[in-house]
């Protein structure tokens, strides 16, 4: 069976921090469909494509006629019609990273006509505050859902809090930083866990996601107790994370939403 066409190129690259790029790819001859934020599609490259300079060898000999492919995160707005986002951490022994990070602006790839999903706001009443936890690229459908609602006209209060080892490794901080001194309704919290490598001191919170839950941070910016009854809440990104933070929403009366059971925490587990 032939390789499928790569129907799709990549209009722009742009590397935040090393092994951590965004990258925009247009479909070629046919639209995009509708989607929601928070859902995900597929991006693939042929085996013959090439490799990252310095990315490890392949650890395993790859068939020649099937395409690498790999889920990601929908970062642009639903409203964005034209290209779709993705924000994408190299590893370095992967097989399609080490590929995607070889490419030029205007180098053809695969991308899928389908995009699914079930982590969006669907399940969320428009009565609801929302904070979203993530870590290193778990933030990229908080883009999507961001981009595609006027926050600023609505009601409720956001929050993005988002973990990762040093500053520079935050991507989209600074639009973050932008929309929260435009919408005095939504607050930001990069928090990092590696200060002593940064080239000039930290005065943010330091630890891992968690901390800003456990000395309740949110609750003071916002002046006001969060409950299952006020407030839904997100996790995406590292297991580790996410386990931690249901053990500890659990404790504060936080259960999981699932296709059975209504609840106030909405996962997103990619890894």
């Amino acid at each position: 069976m032939p390789i499928p066409e790569l129907n799709a190129i990549l209009t722009q690259k742009v590397e935040v921090a090393p092994g951590l790029g965004i990258f925009s790819v247009k479909p070629i001859g046919w639209e995009l469909p509708d989607f929601k934020p928070g859902q995900f599609t597929v991006v693939g490259l042929p085996p013959s494509a090439k490799r990252f300079e310095y990315s490890d060898p392949e650890a395993t000999e790859l068939p020649q006629d099937k395409l690498i492919k790999r889920a990601y995160s929908i970062a642009s707005g639903s409203i964005e019609k034209d290209h779709l986002e993705f924000y994408v951490r190299l590893v370095h022994s992967g097989g399609l990273t080490p590929r995607l990070f070889a490419m030029k602006n205007g180098d053809r790839l695969w991308l899928s006509p389908k995009i699914t999903g079930m982590f969006t706001l669907d399940k969320v009443p428009a009565d609801k505050n929302i904070i979203f936890f993530s870590t290193g690229t778990g933030i990229a459908p908080y883009m999507s859902m961001l981009r595609s609602s006027v926050i600023v006209t609505e009601q409720r209060n956001y929050a993005v809090v988002h973990g990762a080892m040093n500053s520079w490794d935050l991507g989209y901080r600074s639009e973050l930083l932008t929309i929260e001194r435009i919408c005095p309704n939504f607050k930001y919290f990069p928090i990092i866990s590696n200060p002593e490598k940064e080239p000039m001191a930290w005065d943010g919170p330091v630890g891992f996601v968690q901390r800003i839950w456990d000395k309740k941070l949110i609750q003071k910016k916002w002046d006001m107790e969060i409950t299952p009854e006020n407030t839904h809440i997100f996790l995406c990104g590292n297991p580790n994370m996410i386990e931690a933070m249901v053990l500890g929403l659990g404790t504060d009366g936080f259960i999981e939403q699932t296709r059975k059971r209504p609840g106030a925490i909405h996962l997103e587990r990619f890894w």
